[in-house]
């Protein structure tokens, strides 16, 4: 011993090889979050303080049994020391032996064996492997570790150890219960003989630990102690769900919601999560990343835990909180014990019945929700189809017949007439110019309701989306309609002649070539021209926009164009010079415009040549 404490029968043990490799890798290892290893003591003392409180329910004759259950930091910058000291269960020289003189092998090996991706920084899984002690040896020279059990027969014990292949067991003069951890700081490691940084330290991973934690002579607690989420729902006030918002994420804005959770089954949980007002968060946002922070009994042990809902709910904000997980377990252990399924299932239950009450309480509240987060719940129903029916209630509509409203599929369904079977929708680029569609031209000739779909999420959406309480979903250009019924400004005697027709069929034909598969009469258009029709057998018109949108190598099949038998536009094609310039750019034209319509044109800009010509030729004939 060279720091000149009275011990008495020191004795030498080596340590084990797996623990003179990981101490190793601890000392020699450069982490760019050190202030760890203070979480990890600070979590040990507050495992032994509720370990003697446990203990003081049933045992009445225990060491100091007056003392005030606490943890105590006392720096010296001078000697670049740091003492920590709780006055907790204590520890008998059996107990540190085991406790500090081998390391579990499973953790220990499942930690080394983490070390070698050297994507992973250690620092943030340091605890997940029964390690955690181990860390200080990240900025200590030297430790030693005096402990004095809570049992009024046994004695005092030290334990010291500088990070080589040996530690030293002896008595100690310790009248106190509980246990003192002092450690002496490397060079490099000076900044932790501030008050101020270990401070801030315990506020950003140890503030609700439940006990107090003094540093110094001060005599307030630095910590919070009481967690906002462990509190009773009733004695919680507004505000202070306000607050506990802005001091976790900085978000000058309110959020819409908050869910406070505590519940004993399936699982035993904490959980105090909020709905932001806003999908992007704000440049001075202290949320870097998705994830829910994730503690175990009051202990900070993952701070963007993507586990506890699925993708599609990522943008929940708050904290969960669980005694059920132990804090020394690799993740994987705690997946393999199902304990983490059990979590999100009922985090993300809580999360959407919190949703379903938005939307029913707060119709305007919910629309802002939905306007910022509905592309979520959309890829939910792409990527997660098992929640699809959980999510579609959740999912918000404009109609051709509401442009401005947004409508819920359930109330889509109570406006359908007598004799509907399909929930129709139409996909387009923008809500504008999708109303402008020929393919809307029978719906709306008929009074018929049609979902809008003009957000790129649409198409994967469509992917999961295919029936609403057993009502399909059908996309208007390929449904099929009853067009007996015409409307009554449309008669038959207003068609162009079969033979005229077919004639016009052959002009289009011979100048589109083999850009389309065909050209045919359409019997579903009443006030547009034209429109283009999958032909058979090709490729789902949804899925060719997922293809789209993906970037892939993918050509749109060719189409059928289908031409309005009534319309003027046609009939006076007829009476232009057959192969006239002006009669091929117009159906040049016609062609165009309908692959505008499907958002499928490759060069838009090239039609505004053609444009100006047929300007031209109109004012040319009405000047004459």
């Amino acid at each position: 011993m060279t720091d000149g404490t009275s011990t008495s029968n020191m004795q030498e043990f080596t340590f084990k090889a797996e623990t003179k490799q990981l101490l190793n890798i601890l000392i020699h290892s450069l982490y760019k979050d050190r202030e760890v290893f203070l979480r990890e003591l600070l979590s040990n003392a507050s495992d032994a303080l509720n370990r003697l409180r446990f203990e003081m329910v049933t045992n009445k004759n225990v060491l100091d049994s007056t003392a005030e259950l606490k943890i105590h930091i006392d720096v010296d910058k001078d000697a670049r020391t740091i003492t920590i000291q709780d006055t907790g269960i204590g520890m008998t020289k059996n107990e540190v032996i085991e406790n500090l003189g081998t390391i579990a092998q499973s953790g220990a090996r499942k930690f080394l064996d983490a070390t070698k991706d050297q994507k992973v920084d250690l620092t943030q899984v340091i605890g997940q492997f029964g390690v955690g002690f181990y860390s200080v040896f990240m900025v200590a020279e030297w430790v030693r570790v005096t402990s004095h059990s809570f049992d009024p027969q046994a004695e005092a014990v030290t334990w010291y150890a500088t990070g080589d292949d040996s530690y030293q067991i002896g008595g100690a003069d310790m009248s106190e219960r509980g246990t003192r951890i002092e450690i002496k700081l490397k060079e490099d490691a000076l900044e932790f003989a501030e008050e101020f940084r270990l401070k801030n330290t315990i506020h950003k991973h140890s503030d609700y630990i439940g006990f107090p934690i003094y540093v110094g002579d001060s005599k307030d607690a630095v910590n919070k102690q009481t967690s906002l989420w462990r509190t009773a729902k009733q004695e919680v006030t507004e505000e202070q769900y306000k607050e506990f918002y802005r001091q976790t994420t900085l978000d000058f804005e309110d959020a819409l919601s908050h869910i406070h959770v505590s519940t004993d089954a399936p699982v035993q949980l904490y959980a105090l999560l909020y709905i932001p007002s806003k999908a992007e968060r704000g440049m001075f946002s202290l949320r870097k990343e998705d994830g829910l922070k994730l503690y175990s009994r009051n202990i900070l042990i993952d701070e963007y835990n993507k586990d506890l809902l699925p993708e599609y709910l990522r943008f929940v904000q708050g904290v969960v909180d669980s005694e059920d997980l132990p804090l020394n377990v690799s993740r994987e252990t705690v997946q393999s014990s199902g304990l983490m399924p059990k979590l999100k299932k009922v985090l993300t239950n809580q999360v959407i019945k919190e949703l379903e009450g938005l939307a029913k309480n707060n119709v305007e509240k919910y629309h802002t929700f939905w306007q910022e987060f509905g592309a979520y719940l959309k890829q939910g129903i792409a990527a997660t189809p098992m929640d699809a029916d959980m999510i579609n209630p959740l999912l918000r509509f404009k109609t051709n017949l509401a442009p401005d409203a947004w409508s819920s599929l359930e109330e889509y369904v109570a406006r359908m007439w007598d004799g509907q079977k399909v929930i129709y929708y139409i996909v387009g680029e923008d809500p504008k110019s999708v109303l402008r569609s020929p393919h809307l031209d029978y719906f709306h000739s008929q009074g018929t309701e049609v979902l809008l779909l003009t957000d790129p999420m649409d198409s994967f959406m469509l992917m999961g989306l295919h029936k609403y309480k057993e009502i399909e979903l059908k996309n208007v250009s390929q449904a099929d309609v009853d067009t007996t019924q015409k409307p009554k400004e449309q008669t038959e005697e207003e068609k162009i002649p079969d033979t005229d027709f077919n004639t016009l069929v052959d002009y289009f034909k011979q100048v589109l070539g083999d850009r389309v598969t065909d050209v045919r009469a359409s019997n579903r258009l009443y006030q547009s021209v034209a429109r283009l029709a999958d032909a058979d057998n090709s490729v789902n018109a949804d899925l060719q926009r997922v293809y789209r949108y993906l970037g892939k190598e993918f050509e749109v099949p060719k189409k059928v164009l289908e031409l309005n038998p009534s319309h003027a536009v046609l009939k006076n094609l007829l009476k232009l010079d057959a192969g006239s310039d002006l009669q091929n750019i117009i159906i040049e034209q016609i062609f165009d415009s309908a692959l505008l319509v499907e958002g499928l044109h490759p060069d838009p800009s090239s039609i505004a040549s053609r444009v100006q010509q047929i300007i031209e030729a109109a004012l040319v004939k009405n000047t004459k």
